[in-house]
């Protein structure tokens, strides 16, 4: 498939049909970690693979009214290692002056979100569906102990991955309907910001 017919088809899907997702095809979305931009090479992202239906209920339970959430035959955790990125940015090859650089963002959420991307992408080459989601806050601690994330690992999103089912009905509730895409010339600058 050309990246012009995936991108057309990336949309955030909150409907899943039953079938399960052959773990193959699962391996070959979840590979593309592998190929994610890391600062420094650093490679401080994490996945978590959940296909259980009896977790994907409890996380749903978690989440409370997501049951798309449950409904997904496949929830992919996006994590990431901070400490991995100052543990690279300390060997003598990173050091500026002797010392660690001062980060001006966390690369380790930039990386994470990278990664997510990829694999939403991949999802849509694989012929499935996707959408990315949060934890809120005061779901964190509940869903780090039932998938027994370790502390040193944040969880910046989980995507779902499955056959799309009808969600019309969840266009009214979203911003598909509500608000429209901003042009180009809104998002992107050339040479300078502003005229």
């Amino acid at each position: 498939m050309e990246l012009k017919e995936i991108l057309a088809r990336r949309r955030m899907v909150r409907a899943y049909a039953p079938d399960p997702v052959p773990r193959e095809a699962i391996e070959r979305i979840v590979s593309t970690v592998r190929r994610a931009p890391s600062a420094g090479f650093s490679q401080g992202q994490r996945l978590l693979v959940v296909t259980g239906q009896a977790t994907r209920e409890a996380i749903g339970d978690i989440l409370g009214s997501r049951q798309w959430v449950s409904d997904a035959p496949v929830l992919i955790v996006v994590g990431v290692r901070e400490d991995d990125y100052h543990d690279r940015y300390t060997k003598p090859d990173k050091l500026v002056d002797g010392s660690e650089i001062e980060w001006p963002v966390p690369y380790w959420h930039f990386d994470a979100g990278a990664a997510a991307m990829l694999i939403l992408l991949a999802a849509i080459d694989e012929g499935y569906a996707a959408g990315l989601f949060g934890v809120f806050v005061e779901a964190m601690a509940p869903f780090k102990q039932l998938l027994n994330i370790p502390d040193d690992v944040a969880v910046t999103s989980c995507i779902t991955v499955g056959r799309a089912a009808d969600d019309s009905s969840w266009d009214a509730l979203t911003s598909r309907l509500t608000q429209a895409r901003k042009p180009v010339d809104d998002l992107v600058h050339w040479e300078r910001w502003g005229a």
